[in-house]
């Protein structure tokens, strides 16, 4: 496809779900080069425009749902008709359902089409008939695109594995946090005591969905055997999710209702993590794990579970400590490790510090624009 070096190479993103793939990709078009990208995005009803208002050029919604079923015969239709009035040199598609929407509804366009599952549908904790029904539609729309983006090694070892595509369609770009952006000052910090949290207490947290992939269950698991050791443990969850009601029926059945505080839905994570001796990502399987880098720049020592991409950043006794998941006894024993060893705890930190370097979105931002160039000027 020719590509006039004083136009800017228009690119359509897809996104159906929220939550990671949001952010995500606002990181990702704050820092592409506003200069040489035009940036059309077409999100779900799960998306706000006011959050796109300044690093889009266009913003459309149109409806996609999650699970399968006839509505996604419109959301396909609709989605063909807006590549064909744009007329984008890529369509880009975010996390598996958008691929699947995005990867039909591009069928015989004369573009590029990229794709980024942000972690395999079929690596998830599914049954054996979800994860092969999973595994056949990626192989089947793998077809359909020139680039799949992997956000982890682990990612591309899985595609591999399940033999989705030739390897040289693969291109792994470390996924990667607004680093720039944390360096700004906060105008209200949070404290301990707005939280009720006592000033002594050695506080253990997690960040994330309260649902089955971040196992919160073993996380309370696990808090009951560490109060039973550390008297002054407080624990904290930020986020809500499905299993909430389950896990607060936990907390009050072992009388931890003192020692625990779950906060729902934050815009600011950060600033609890800062509150944080210890921070967690127990998940049973894990696209990448951006909160990972995030409990590094915040200089916590980690305890993470070793599935999919966690060990890709996690090397473990460095610059962060690694347990089998679902095991809330390893993780019970690796924290009183951490809470009898301050100078092995500032070792980690030191490191992950050190580390988070290599997680900078405006990296991440720099290498999807090294990909689109390629792409379009036929070098890929």
């Amino acid at each position: 496809m020719e590509n006039e070096y004083n136009k800017k190479i228009k690119i359509l993103h897809v996104a159906q779900a929220a939550g990671g793939v949001d952010r995500y990709l606002r990181t990702l078009l704050k820092y592409l080069d506003k200069d040489k990208f035009e940036n059309i995005v077409v999100l779900s009803q799960d998306f706000k425009k006011e959050d796109y208002k300044d690093i889009a050029d266009t913003f459309i919604s149109i409806k996609m749902e999650r699970a399968i079923g006839k509505h996604d015969i419109e959301a396909i239709k609709q989605l063909r008709k807006l590549i064909k009035k744009y007329a984008p040199d890529i369509v880009y598609a975010h996390s598996s359902k958008a691929g699947a929407i995005a990867r039909v509804a591009n069928i015989g366009m004369k573009n590029y089409c990229i794709y980024n599952p942000h972690g395999w549908a079929f690596n998830m904790q599914v049954s054996k008939k979800k994860q092969s029904l999973y595994t056949f539609i990626e192989k089947v729309e793998a077809l359909f695109c020139n680039k799949i983006v992997c956000i982890s090694n682990a990612e591309k070892k899985s595609a591999l594995d399940k033999n989705i595509c030739r390897e040289n369609k693969l291109q792994v770009i470390f996924n990667g946090i607004d680093i720039e952006a944390y360096k700004q000052p906060y105008e209200h910090c949070i404290q301990r005591r707005n939280l009720n949290i006592p000033e002594n207490a050695f506080v253990i947290g997690m960040v994330g969905r309260i649902s089955k992939q971040k196992a919160p269950d073993v996380f309370v698991e696990a808090a009951k055997k560490i109060k039973d050791k550390i008297k002054n443990a407080y624990f904290v969850i930020v986020g809500n999710g499905d299993m909430e009601a389950e896990i607060k029926k936990y907390i009050v059945n072992h009388n931890m209702q003192n020692c625990f505080h779950i906060t729902g839905w934050v815009e600011n994570p950060m600033e609890y993590i800062r509150l944080f001796d210890v921070a967690c990502l127990l998940s049973r399987w894990e696209g990448f794990g951006l909160v990972l880098p995030e409990y590094m720049l915040a200089g916590k020592p980690i305890v993470a579970s070793k599935v999919d991409a966690i060990p890709d950043i996690i090397k473990s006794g460095e610059n962060g400590i690694l347990v089998e998941p679902d095991n809330a006894e390893d993780v019970k024993n690796e924290i009183l490790r951490l809470y009898g060893d301050k100078s092995f705890r500032q070792k980690l930190v030191m490191q992950g510090q050190a580390d988070v370097k290599k997680f900078d979105v405006q990296r991440v931002a720099a290498e999807h624009q090294r990909m689109f160039m390629d792409i379009v000027n036929g070098e890929s």
